[in-house]
């Protein structure tokens, strides 16, 4: 078992050192694309087959211990990792969607001059990734924790000649500074009291955490306290309310950045956090706020979304809502749901945002033959990843065409695309399915586990928690406005007719087979992931129950040499297969239709006022003026980023620029100064003394050694 968890750990952070030790040391290693990324590649792939043997062999749960991290008085830390149901399956999401995504960006990073930092950043963030989910102790998840936040900064910033893009990097690693302080508080509070009660030596390890006694000294006010420290940690990492702001700037990195952050790696991170600590966060009394949390992002998020343009901007918001129901599912314990919807999350929103990529990718191309053609200005600078074509015969006949839209070209914006689907139809297919997934149109994977959060939401709220029917309700109608923005972001991009300058002989391509065998594997599994969540209900029709409870929850009575640590982390839950919140089954029936409905009067509402996207922007237009009171807060995201300027952004620089610069100038300068000024003085004064007349020197000897005398004779 230590050899395995080696092979799952190791290869990452290697070939990262490798590949970022000899690009940079090495110029000619920089060339060698393919070597680069094939090491890259095989970095994610080898874990990934080691975990599915670990997966598909798995008996019994085993911490693996190497050594001892940090040792000082109470504290011990030992570098562990924990292989069990929960950590196994997000490993296996993390590497096998990731080994997809370091496929795919072999062909869309082809020719970047940061071609090799772009593989060991990949590789780094990994591996980071991979300690997170695999720690035993809290310290160790902390540390893969700051490792994506750090890999997630140099990501971002990819491209960092471009001061957006270094802005968006310093705002993610900013805002995520605040969670990760409240994280740390949590852990502060953790230990303190653990080691108070029960005295000896403690490691923050879940083996211990999870015991029985253990979870009683955090039934009171102390657990509650924690819980809401750690969901604040979380709201950072997984882009909740209020810490959400990071995440959709973050689309400034290459879009298998955008792929790997926000479908299966680091926006789940605070609900894996969560799950992890699910025994203890069942009962701190916090999960109201939780829910409230997750169903307010959720909506929020959502109709920010519908009024997007940039095709990635809408998937960074609807990557908020989605986690927004992942923490509705927490919130009313549902854990295992939520971790099944961080699955089936993983396969769709992958596949949109890879695809969104290839769309880019090729849009991109049409922009530089219209500059090429001068039918449009040529607005990169020197500094742009992208290649000019222009010359100076095009700059001389310059007949600019006119955008739908006041501004330069952008070929991220949705209101230039239109009929990509004649052109690309690999991509428009893959992107479609994922668009119906997402949408939660039965039977694709959105469908089952969209639905079983809202099922669950609803056993809780009619079963004497009658305030979470209203976040019923709410889930309701995020559904619904899911359903209408994704289809918009279909329509506009893939049907209708092209809208870019010279559609007729400037056309876009489909993308290379290193980009869409990606996204053909993760439609694939938008399309039958749901069925390994089958509702209970599905039994009466003699078909399998639900896998991921069974996987989950149905481990519990053989657990292994760490039976008894383990136990209590989904055994919490099964309850609710148990009857203590069960409805009728009639009523589950009465549910799945509702789902079902919800989406397809989403769907429809989009088709319609979109007309297959022949309406194309004017239809937005049209909906900006009739729903004009909502739809301009919604485009300005409800003031959260004008809130902040305004508060911490503008107080902060007012603060430094008022107190701390004076402060460093008068204070602390001028102190290094002064002394420097008055050892200058000094020495000047005794710099007289230095005549170079030897009898002045003599009758200084003189004077000494009477001086000398005298002390010795009188003193």
């Amino acid at each position: 078992m230590e050899l395995l968890v080696q092979l799952i750990l190791l290869p990452p952070i290697v070939i990262a050192g490798l590949n970022g030790v000899m690009g940079l040391f090495w110029p000619a290693w920089r060339k060698q694309e393919w070597l680069l990324g094939g090491l890259a590649l095989a970095a994610v792939a080898v874990p990934f087959a080691v975990t599915c043997l670990l997966f598909f062999g798995f008996e019994a749960a085993e911490v693996v211990r190497y050594f001892t991290w940090l040792q000082a008085g109470d504290l011990r830390v030992d570098f562990a990792y924990r292989i069990d149901e929960l950590s196994l399956l997000m490993t296996m999401i993390v590497t096998g969607v990731g080994s997809l995504i370091h496929l795919y960006s072999i062909g869309y990073m082809h020719g970047d001059d940061g071609y090799w930092r772009f593989f060991a950043y990949l590789n780094l963030f990994i591996f980071a990734m991979l300690n997170l989910v695999l720690a035993e102790s809290l310290p160790v998840l902390f540390l893969g924790w700051e490792g994506v936040g750090l890999c997630s900064y140099l990501l971002i910033g990819f491209w960092y000649t471009d001061l957006k893009n270094s802005a968006a990097a310093n705002k993610a690693f900013i805002v995520n500074r605040v969670g990760d302080f409240a994280f740390l508080l949590a852990m502060f509070i953790i230990f303190k009291t653990v080691v108070d009660a029960q005295g000896g030596v403690f490691g923050l390890d879940f083996a211990t955490l999870l015991q029985p006694e253990t979870l009683a000294l955090f039934a009171g006010p102390t657990g509650f306290w924690v819980t809401v420290l750690l969901l604040i940690g979380a709201t950072g990492k997984s882009a909740q309310i209020p810490l959400f702001v990071w995440l959709p700037d973050a689309m400034a990195g290459p879009t298998p950045v955008s792929a790997l952050i926000h479908a299966a790696t680091m926006v789940t991170s605070g609900l894996y956090l969560l799950a992890r600590l699910s025994p203890l966060v069942l009962n701190s009394g916090a999960l109201w706020i939780i829910a409230t949390v997750g169903a307010v992002t959720a909506i929020m998020a959502a109709t920010v979304a519908i009024t997007q343009n940039d095709i990635k901007k809408v998937l960074a918001y609807s990557t908020v809502s989605q986690l927004g129901y992942m923490f509705l599912a927490a919130g009313v314990g549902a854990f295992f749901v939520a971790i099944f919807h961080v699955m089936t999350h993983a396969f769709f929103k992958a596949c949109l945002f890879l695809g969104s990529g290839s769309v880019i990718h090729s849009m991109h191309h049409v922009e530089h033959e219209l500059e090429h053609k001068g039918l449009i200005p040529s607005h990169h600078g020197p500094g742009s990843h992208d290649t000019p074509l222009d010359s100076e015969a095009t700059q001389n006949t310059l007949r600019h065409s006119p955008l739908p839209y006041d501004g330069p070209f952008d070929a991220q914006d949705m209101r230039t695309m239109g009929g990509l689907r004649k052109f690309m139809p690999i991509t428009a297919i893959t992107f479609g399915l994922s668009t119906l997934a997402i949408a939660g149109l039965p039977p694709l994977a959105g469908f089952f586990s969209k639905d079983e959060i809202l099922f669950r939401v609803f056993e809780f709220g009619q079963s004497a928690h009658i305030g979470y029917m209203a976040l019923w309700v709410v889930g309701l109608i995020t559904a619904v406005l899911t359903a209408i923005y994704m289809t918009r972001a279909y329509l506009l991009t893939f049907e209708g007719t092209p809208r870019w300058p010279d559609s007729m002989d400037t056309h876009p391509h489909e993308s290379p087979w290193t980009m869409t065998v990606p996204l053909v594997v993760l439609a694939g599994l938008a399309v039958v992931g749901g069925f390994l969540g089958l509702p209970p209900v599905f039994e009466d029709l003699g078909l399998p129950g639900s896998w991921i409870h069974g996987w989950l929850v149905g481990h519990g009575d053989h657990l292994g040499p760490v039976a008894d640590s383990l136990d209590p982390l989904w055994a919490s839950v099964s309850p609710y297969y148990e009857g203590e919140h069960h409805v009728s089954h009639a009523v589950e029936w009465a549910l799945l239709g509702l789902g079902a409905v919800v989406a397809l009067v989403g769907i429809g509402a989009a088709v319609y006022y979109f007309r297959f996207g022949k309406r194309g922007p004017e239809a937005d237009r049209k909906a900006r003026k009739v729903f004009g009171l909502f739809y301009t807060p919604a485009s300005h995201v409800w003031g959260w980023d004008q809130f902040y300027n305004a508060t911490f952004v503008r107080g902060t620089v007012e603060g430094a620029r008022k107190v701390f610069a004076p402060f460093d100038k008068n204070v602390v300068d001028g102190g290094v100064m002064g002394l420097a000024g008055l050892v200058r003085r000094a020495a000047s004064g005794l710099r007289g003394v230095q005549t170079g007349v030897v009898q002045t020197y003599a009758l200084a000897i003189v004077v000494g050694v009477v001086a000398v005398v005298a002390l010795v004779l009188f003193v």
